[in-house]
């Protein structure tokens, strides 16, 4: 009688977004450990720790934990843009596309989408300052400028600081406050040396997200003047995000910002190495990435099939659109894990592309 081996799948190799990572044994420990308080009632000593922290690193005053970045966003909506008036932001940033309407339904303010810089794929100065409306008395006026960096949409693409003031400077001449989008901040500061302060300091308010690329389980902070986060306070109550015993939360960003950081280059490097093992097959065309977030472009609408293929050999990407796919890099997928999705993706294009003579 023969014993058969029994036939043992891969691992799945998750890209659909560096949100999927998992706390880590030590990040569990420390949240199990982490000194804890009521944080509605009198505060949590180590949320109290982690808002501190990330005030200086930022360069503010204050900072608020939330529970999500989209709470911490609509919150800096709430606090800077009247109602009535229009929020100047990119056409493709993740306040317009992934906020579930948030800006009319919670803020009472409408974005007014600003026209990508063909160059950099997200709005710069110039689109900025030429969707300022003239004043009238017929149309909404503008009361905020939203950014993102680093831009989702485009591709995980970095503004850079010279850009970033620019953009503030637009704002300035016209009397508006800015918020910055930073769910993955940290991505574009280890893209480019940048301080998270410096690009702090080109807006009122700014938004860092720790489920990301740090790989915490939940968790955002808004900075901003003392003033504006004693009324981020009420605002976050007010949309529920009053948390408890969140020191046990906190903890767990606190740990990333300790030991998670240099990985993000890791995951910066493979998302390049995935872009070389993909671009041209079938005629696909990558966006070049500058952090951890691959776009890859189709020229026919078969990206549901694509992706189900790809799911079929345990890899898992996000469908952008009809001709574009997605795939974030992150601290969970290694070397070995990049290269076999760059193959199993390679395969699912050729399948469903064909081949293109002249490659």
């Amino acid at each position: 009688r023969t014993t058969r081996t029994p036939h043992v799948s891969p691992p799945v190799v998750d890209l659909r977004s560096d949100t999927v990572t998992r706390p880590s044994p030590a990040m569990r420990r420390a949240m199990a450990d982490a000194e804890v308080g009521d944080d509605v009632l009198d505060g949590d000593p180590t949320v109290a720790g982690l808002e501190a922290r990330t005030a200086a690193l930022l360069g503010k005053p204050r900072a608020l934990f939330f529970p999500s970045g989209t709470m911490a966003n609509q919150t800096a909506v709430w606090l800077l843009a009247a109602r009535g008036t229009e929020v100047l932001v990119d056409a493709d940033a993740h306040l317009v596309h992934w906020e579930h309407a948030g800006l009319a339904a919670l803020c009472g303010v409408q974005p007014r989408p600003v026209a990508a810089s063909p160059a950099r794929r997200v709005m710069d100065a110039d689109t900025l300052a030429a969707a300022v409306r003239p004043a009238s008395v017929h149309a909404p006026r503008a009361s905020l400028v939203a950014l993102e960096n680093t831009h989702n949409g485009a591709g995980g693409v970095v503004t850079r600081l010279a850009e970033m003031r620019a953009l503030a400077d637009v704002a300035r001449t016209h009397g508006l406050p800015v918020h910055l989008d930073g769910a993955r901040l940290w991505n574009a500061c280890e893209a480019t040396g940048t301080a998270p302060a410096e690009y702090a300091a080109c807006a009122t308010t700014v938004m860092v997200s720790f489920s990301k690329g740090l790989g915490a389980p939940v968790g955002a902070v808004l900075a901003g003047s003392e003033e504006a986060m004693a009324d981020a306070w009420r605002v976050r109550k007010r949309l529920g995000g009053g948390m408890r015993q969140s020191g046990i939360l906190a903890a767990a960003c606190l740990y990333a910002l300790d030991h998670h950081l240099p990985s993000l280059a890791d995951d910066h490097r493979r998302a390049r190495t995935l872009a070389a093992r993909v671009d041209g097959v079938g005629g696909a065309r990558v966006v070049p990435p500058d952090t951890n977030i691959l776009m890859v472009d189709l020229p026919r609408p078969v990206v549901p099939a694509v992706v189900a293929r790809a799911a079929a050999e345990g890899v898992r990407l996000s469908p952008w659109s009809q001709t574009r796919l997605r795939a974030v890099t992150h601290r969970d997928v290694d070397d070995a894990g990049v290269e076999r999705a760059g193959a199993v993706l390679a395969a699912a294009l050729h399948a469903e592309l064909g081949v293109v003579t002249g490659l």
